[in-house]
This record gives structure tokens, sequence and C-alpha cells, in this order.
């Protein structure tokens, strides 16, 4: 009885388990490089410096130069960001996924690897 029993559980509650924990830790990483946020502000300036420049047209030019590179500081650091989640999200994807194919396998695998030890 408790054979059937674990059978029950590997095939049904813990294949669901196992993808339920995937699912959770591709939303966790999603949430935790807060990528629509990322996104939306991916040209904002970093950390918000903007300089407001008054007075001469040599001292306009430099303000703007400095919100220029504000700008593509914020954009570099947002991007890296980005390219990190959509990495480790799809690292989490792809062996999640290849755990959950192997996952009705091990079950068999001990008793197959046994019988093949002995007969080698």
């Amino acid at each position: 009885m408790l054979i059937v029993a674990f059978f029950r559980w590997w095939y049904g509650a813990g294949w669901r388990n196992n993808a339920d924990r995937l699912f959770s830790r591709l939303i966790n990483t999603y949430q935790e490089f807060s990528v629509p946020i990322l996104m939306r502000t991916l040209f904002s300036p970093w950390r918000r410096i903007i300089s407001y420049g008054r007075g001469s047209l040599e001292e306009r030019a430099r303000t703007a130069l400095d919100n220029v590179v504000s700008r593509f500081v914020g954009f570099g650091v947002r991007l890296s960001a980005l390219v990190a989640a959509v990495v480790i999200m799809s690292l989490n994807a792809l062996l999640g996924g290849v755990w959950l194919a192997v996952w009705p396998l091990l079950p068999v695998a001990g008793p197959l690897l046994i019988v093949w030890g002995l007969l080698r």
C-alpha cells in the first residue's frame, strides 16, 4: 500500500508541486528584477541626475551633455539588469523544464541502474 501511495504522489502531487515551484521561481525572478519598471524607465536618467543650465551657451551645452551622459548610463545599467533577468529566467525555465521531463523517470532509474551495474 505504501508503494502505491508513493507512486500516486510521485506522478500526481509531486509532479504538480515541482511545476508550481518552477513557475514561482520564474515569477519571483521577474518581480525581483522589476522587469516592468526597468522597461518603463529604460531611457530615464541614471538616479534622476539632471542638470539645469542657466547662463551662457557654453554652460547650457555642458548641461545638455551631462544630461545625455546620465541617460546613457541609466540605459546601460537598466539594459544590463534586463539582460541578466532574461538570462536567469531562461536558465530557470530550461533547467526546470528538463527537471520536469526527467521527474517521471526517476523512480525507474534506481532499479535499472542496479540491474545494469550487476550485469556489467
